[in-house]
């Protein structure tokens, strides 16, 4: 088949720019990388046959800058652009500008994207077109006293929504008349700073929703088809976490209802390219052809799209690249069929622990498992930026059943090693295996209402520990003198740090090969056949002689030994201080503040000498955006500092030490 495009340019990074590379490539289309400051050796830079600089880290001076990006298109003699997501995706004068400067925009019109770029505008447009729409007002008058009376008339619960925003942001619940005029104030301030348009509407609150959007895929001839429906109702603060296709629990009569709703709505405005159409769905029963009401459109390529590629063999970016150079579609509605079932997990450098605090800094080891297709933009050495988003990978399983291609995802999530920074990867096993979730009886409620047992992470295991020592000391089970001495058994004293805390251990090596490992609490747990190939290890543990398995992983930080373990699917990382560096510290000391993740000290208010009491704010980090403040642990005298303003420091760093807490 003729390639559309000879070469085109990625107006993106990270994992939807090699996404779209990696499709490119395929065609025979060259690309060409845009780059800031930041991500000069990122991966989607090294997988580009072209890169061009486009600016500073932040991405108002670089991502968001079209003028620079169209400048970089016609220089290298790109015939077209792929916005990929977020960013100028979704901007329509963009658009505009990429058509005046005589390049293809790959994507809908900016007409298009201006007809549903309002949420209030697309609902009436929409009501227009017969599409059902939640109940609710989205008129001009933002009276206070005007909307409050519109709420009563709907009917609590109401939402209140930004007009113009995405993401959760400018979104309040209401569930009680009298705190309606705090929501809404605060829902316009932050429509008004996120989006500059401080607008809103009022709708009635569905009880128990579930989130389903259909994938709609439009051309320049008139045609429109749908590639079926996915549930992205697994959500964190309106952020999806883990997406599925198709739906469980749908049913022929209401796939037919709610796929022509969206086909409609794509021609209702001669939608081009690939979009989707989001609806709100009644998840308090079964569901009904009654029960779904029209959301939004997303007007560009969603996160998720690979579930919806997993169950009908269509490569949805190739669709885009054709479409836009005027092929009609290269499939009618009648030769599109689901095959399976696919889940998508949102793999993200953050600690669910720690209120999902962004986790910066570098990837030591980053692998993923064979039985998955694993979506990424980043690799081994790499580092997560506090300027972008920090997602790590999509890991997307596909099988065909439900709970095959769950299981899938549960084995591929337990076989993902990433070393050197915390993951939510924990958090995502945790909801694949949440009861309701299993059963496909859940609604977007469902993490928040379990939060606390979906983060409640497992503590560290003695296998993590013993495996952890054996790499540390270099054991070799095959070495000839593998625990001789001439005066007994050979012994060590190791101590880790993990988490802040302090792990001690004594490790027994015996003539016969076996290892005991020994607290200061308890019997030695007794580790026999232990064998070594490479980062693989595996031991008998115990009486019962359970046979455990790991990947071991190693890096060296500051004089720091990182040891990272893989361990029935959990990654524990422990830390080998330098006897001379701050983090021996916490083996010596005990109380210490540290940095809970990287990032960079914005303010610091202590100095050497200081004393403060428990709890009292000593300073200030910020990363990915988000400020966190640093808490004395205990009341005390400062011994030493550790930091400074403009610092920045890597997550678990000692940054303030205590008086009388040094060992003699």
């Amino acid at each position: 088949m003729e390639k559309p495009f000879s070469k085109i340019l990625i107006a993106n990074r990270g994992e939807i720019a090699c996404r779209v590379i990696r499709t490119a490539r395929q065609m025979g289309i060259a690309t060409v990388a845009v780059y800031s400051d930041a991500d000069a050796s990122a991966m989607h830079v090294a997988m580009a046959d072209e890169a061009v600089h486009i600016g500073p880290p932040p991405v108002s001076e670089s991502y968001l800058v079209g003028a620079h990006i169209i400048d970089a298109a016609r220089a290298t003699g790109a015939q077209a652009i792929h916005p990929g997501y977020g960013f100028l995706s979704e901007n329509p004068d963009f658009v505009d500008a990429v058509e005046a400067a005589g390049l293809i925009f790959v994507g809908p019109t900016s007409a298009a994207i201006r007809a549903m770029g309002l949420k209030d505008a697309a609902k009436d447009l929409m009501a227009k077109a017969g599409v059902p729409v939640v109940p609710g007002y989205q008129g001009a008058n933002q009276d206070a006293g005007f909307l409050a009376d519109e709420a009563a008339k709907i009917g609590y619960p109401v939402l209140i929504k930004a007009r113009a925003g995405g993401g959760g942001k400018g979104m309040r619940k209401v569930d009680d008349p009298a705190d309606f005029t705090e929501a809404l104030a605060s829902a316009q301030r932050e429509g008004q700073a996120s989006f500059g348009d401080p607008h809103v509407l009022i709708e009635k609150f569905i009880t128990s929703p579930r989130h389903i959007e259909v994938q709609v895929f439009g051309d320049n001839h008139g045609g429109a088809v749908h590639l079926f429906e996915r549930d992205c109702s697994l959500q964190r603060r309106h952020q999806k976490v883990i997406e599925e296709a198709p739906a469980p629990g749908m049913t022929p009569d209401v796939r037919e209802a709610m796929t022509s709703a969206a086909v409609t709505a794509a021609k209702a405005i001669g939608y081009s390219g690939a979009g989707t159409i989001e609806f709100i769905v009644d998840g308090s029963g079964p569901l009904r052809v009654d029960g779904f009401w029209f959301m939004e459109m997303n007007t560009r390529l969603q996160v998720e799209h690979p579930v919806t590629e997993a169950i009908t063999g269509v490569d949805l970016v190739e669709w885009q690249l054709r479409v836009a150079a005027g092929a009609p579609l290269p499939l009618g509605q009648d030769a599109l069929h689901i095959n399976g079932h696919a889940f998508e997990a949102r793999l993200y450098a953050e600690d669910p622990s720690k209120g999902f605090l962004p986790a910066t800094g570098k990837l030591e080891h980053l692998a993923f498992s064979d039985h998955a297709r694993n979506d990424s933009g980043v690799r081994s050495g790499d580092s997560i930026s506090p300027f972008y988003d920090p997602m790590i990978a999509k890991v997307i399983t596909h099988a065909a059943t439900r709970a095959e291609a769950l299981d899938g995802l549960l084995r591929a999530l337990g076989e993902t090693h990433v070393a050197g920074t915390a993951t939510n990867a924990e958090f995502l096993s945790a909801l694949a295996r949440h009861e309701g979730f299993v059963n496909g009886t859940f609604d977007t409620g469902v993490i928040e209402r379990d939060l606390t047992a979906l983060t409640m992470s497992a503590p560290l295991s003695e296998a993590h520990i013993a495996f952890a020592a054996i790499e540390a000391l270099q054991l070799d089970p095959k070495a000839r003198a593998f625990g001789f001495r001439l005066w007994g058994e050979a012994q060590h004293a190791l101590r880790f740090v993990y988490d802040g805390e302090l792990v001690e251990r004594r490790i027994t090596l015996h003539a016969d090969g076996s290892v005991s490992l020994a607290g200061d609490q308890g019997d030695p747990l007794e580790i026999s056949r232990l064998t070594i190939d490479g980062a693989v290890m595996t031991a008998r543990f115990g009486d019962a002689q359970t046979a455990i398995k790991a990947q071991v992983q190693t890096a060296t930080r500051n004089a720091e030994l990182l040891v990272s373990v893989l361990s029935d699917g959990v990654v524990r990382d422990l830390v080998l201080p330098d006897p001379r560096s701050g983090l021996a510290m916490v083996a010596d000391l005990g109380d210490v503040v540290v940095a809970p993740m990287t990032g960079t000290i914005v303010a610091l208010g202590v100095a050497v000498g200081d004393h403060v009491e428990e709890g009292a704010k000593l300073g200030v980090m910020e990363a990915m955006k988000m400020e966190t403040s640093l808490l004395a642990p205990r009341a005390g005298i400062l011994a030493e500092v550790f930091c400074a303003v403009g610092d920045p420091v890597e997550g678990g760093s000692v940054l303030v030490s205590f008086e009388g807490l040094i060992a003699e």
